[in-house]
């Protein structure tokens, strides 16, 4: 490909980028958190790749799931159904501030979603490389901090809710890395970027809630606030180590999905109006992903056009271990880490007993994860030294493969959850999430490029182009406004001072305000 020349993404590109999230969005909704939100970052990530048009990016495939389910992760901490009920709440100051609120949330979960998804197109294999020791490192010291720490912390009567915010696990990310740079006795880049995160969290958390006293949704958690300086750090970090186009598809992913959390809970106060009794949240969530999910289908196509091409060349099997983990990360952690939840609720509605044998069930539960990881380590060190004819010789069919594995997984073990105690409104959930899947597996087979064309050598992409800042963050100033302006005066015209119902009543400012309990329904 010539310089100057772009990448082609067709309607499926963005249909199934798009479904894709919307699926993981509807799934994270029933398990939620950080841990909930890495299932549709995965999912995404590794549909756009797919259909990107990009052939030299297939071989990173693992990494794209890995990066992207982390990226989207962070966002998890953040409390949000408090600001839906502001936009509910007929209360015209309060839903306006609802509906800018949900604009914030939305791009600081955005963000980092599509700088993670970005990151295996620009950074060369050696620098994704580098991030394994240390984020290893933190889920170490998450692991301590959880538990041993934390509950050896409360015993000794200690009270570790500050502000309902993650500052001990963010402290505990920050010494991890630290003891880490110490040992090797120097800061490397992958290091680097941890210490932005965790130091930029650190600063716009102290300086906007204890300093400043901004409470987004009191009296519910202030974690918003650490993540505006958690994404200010990293914006910092890729500005600051030629990373511009992960710092682009953050902030064009981030704008769309500041635009989808707040379009979102506008959809669904028109779509009330129907009169039909569902479950509307799950409604709000699935939209909330599908919109997500066009805003990160618009920041690779962006990138699959700006990026410079890649090529790792022939890796020896013994530097495949990066590989592994992101394929064991994918296929193993992000379900284990959100099913095992499932295990609770089955207990509570009596499908499962509590125990086995004198065995509790979610050791059970671990035990069945940690004979699939032993085997699954056992056949991927099997395929390096001798391949396993199940396993697709081209990149872009192994890719598929971890595509599919994810989503038939995801789907499955979301419904199991849902079985034990299912009810007619779950199908606007496991229904539509199901037909969603059965979709998107049809748009990727469809859609790929024929076997010949798809193992064909890549073409040659031009140099990174420069990006336009100013007219970028202009752009996406002028799109946000305008759009929770419209937000606020379409539930006005509809509602007016009404409550809309379908939620908590919260207010936020004037002599009825809630936000201290007293005068809640």
């Amino acid at each position: 490909m010539m310089p100057g020349s772009t990448v082609a993404t067709g309607a499926a590109f963005w249909v199934l980028t798009a479904l894709s999230l919307s699926v993981g969005w509807g799934i994270r909704g029933n398990f939620g958190h950080e841990y909930g939100a890495m299932i549709p970052g995965a999912l995404a990530a590794m549909a756009a790749v797919l259909l990107s048009g990009r052939r030299d990016w297939y071989g990173r495939l693992p990494f794209f799931a890995l990066f992207g389910a982390l990226g989207w992760s962070f966002g998890g901490s953040i409390s949000y159904m408090q600001v839906i009920g502001y936009t509910h709440s007929g209360h015209s100051e309060s839903v306006l501030y609802g509906f800018a609120s949900l604009f914030v949330i939305g791009f600081l979960w955005a963000a980092p979603g599509g700088a993670g998804t970005a990151l295996p197109a620009e950074a060369d294999r050696d620098r994704l490389v580098e991030l394994f020791p240390p984020i290893l490192a933190v889920f170490a010291a998450w692991q301590v901090q959880g538990r041993l720490v934390q509950p050896w912390l409360h015993q000794s009567g200690y009270s570790l809710n500050w502000y309902d915010s993650d500052w001990l696990g963010v402290s505990f990310a920050m010494a991890a890395v630290l003891i880490y740079a110490g040992v090797r006795r120097r800061v490397d880049r992958a290091t680097s970027l941890i210490l932005h995160m965790t130091i930029g969290w650190w600063i716009g958390f102290l300086t906007l809630v204890p300093i400043l006293g901004l409470r987004m949704t009191p009296p519910r958690g202030d974690n918003w606030a650490g993540m505006v300086g958690l994404v200010a750090g990293m914006l910092a970090y890729c500005l600051r180590n030629g990373l511009p186009q992960v710092a682009r598809a953050a902030v064009v992913t981030g704008v769309v999905g500041g635009i989808s959390f707040a379009g979102a809970s506008m959809i669904k106060l028109v779509a009330v109006t129907s009169g039909y009794e569902t479950n509307w949240h799950s409604v709000l969530e699935q939209t909330t992903g599908l919109i997500n999910g066009l805003g990160l289908a618009l920041a690779v196509a962006g990138l699959a056009a700006r990026a410079g091409t890649i090529d790792d060349g022939i890796i020896p099997s013994s530097r495949r271990w990066p590989e592994r983990l992101a394929v064991a990360f994918t296929l193993l952690a992000i379900p284990l880490v959100n099913f095992r939840k499932s295990v609770g609720h089955w207990v509570d509605v009596q499908a499962v007993p509590a125990a086995m044998y004198g065995v509790a069930a979610e050791t059970w539960f671990d035990l069945g994860f940690a004979i699939a990881a032993a085997a699954l380590f056992v056949l991927m060190i099997r395929h390096d030294r001798r391949p396993i004819a199940v396993v697709p010789e081209s990149a872009i069919g192994r890719g598929q493969g971890l595509y599919l594995i994810l989503l038939a997984i995801v789907v499955v073990g979301n419904f199991e959850k849902a079985l034990v105690k299912f009810a007619d409104q779950r199908l606007i959930t496991e229904g539509v999430v199901y037909a969603n899947a059965v979709i998107c597996t049809l748009i990727l087979l469809l859609a790929s490029p024929p076997r010949g064309e798809a193992e064909a050598a890549p073409a040659a992409i031009a140099g990174a182009r420069r990006v336009r800042w100013g007219r970028l963050v202009a752009a996406g100033v002028v799109a946000s406004s305008l759009a929770v302006l419209a937000d606020w005066a379409v539930v006005r015209a509809i509602y007016g001072d009404r409550f809309a119902g379908h939620a908590s009543l919260h207010i936020r400012f004037g002599p009825n305000a809630t936000i201290n309990g007293p005068n809640r329904p």
